[in-house]
């Protein structure tokens, strides 16, 4: 189970940077169209945007697990060990039940965008549903990634995987 969650928010991960790129592309494009005059694409800025809110919620569950969320760590360092397990386990509970929440409303947006036919304001008139799921995909991976990270809090076991031997330099 370990190995397919790790499976699926590396794939968010690599979403994530797809979309980036994605925001790259139609920036540039809007650049050059504009800068030459050879082509006018309306809905660009909209466009760049549904990719970085996407590249942003994706990226959620694979930060979390890298341990790159900010952490105020500065309590727990003083507390005694009990103490420190029981504020973490705290801290992971109530941040699952945001997540929840949080997931839990965002796929509703997405129901609710799609059953009235939403469209986005700007010139693309793209349907507002496809650019949410992103966001509720992304919801949903760091509901999971909580959980998984309080069931690991819960066992002893770590749940933060490091890229390298230091501390997150957001700490």
């Amino acid at each position: 189970m370990k190995n397919a969650l790790t499976r699926f928010y590396a794939l968010l991960c690599a979403l994530s940077a797809l979309s980036m790129v994605a925001t790259f592309v139609v920036v540039m494009l809007g650049i050059i169209g504009r800068e030459t005059d050879w082509f006018n694409l309306r809905g660009l800025d909209a466009y760049a945007g549904y990719s970085i809110a996407a590249a942003l919620f994706l990226a959620l569950p694979e930060t979390l697990r890298r341990g790159d969320h900010i952490r105020v760590t500065l309590l727990l360092q003083r507390l005694p060990e009990r103490a420190r397990r029981l504020m973490e386990f705290w801290c992971l509970g109530a941040g699952v039940a945001l997540a929840l929440y949080l997931a839990w409303y965002a796929c509703r947006l997405v129901w609710v965008s799609m059953s009235t036919h939403d469209i986005s304001p700007s010139s693309d008139a793209t349907p507002m549903w496809i650019p949410q799921i992103a966001m509720a995909l992304g919801c949903i991976g760091l509901a999971v990634a909580l959980a998984q990270a309080l069931f690991s809090h819960l066992r002893g076991d770590e749940f933060y995987q490091p890229i390298s031997g230091e501390a997150a330099h957001v700490e």
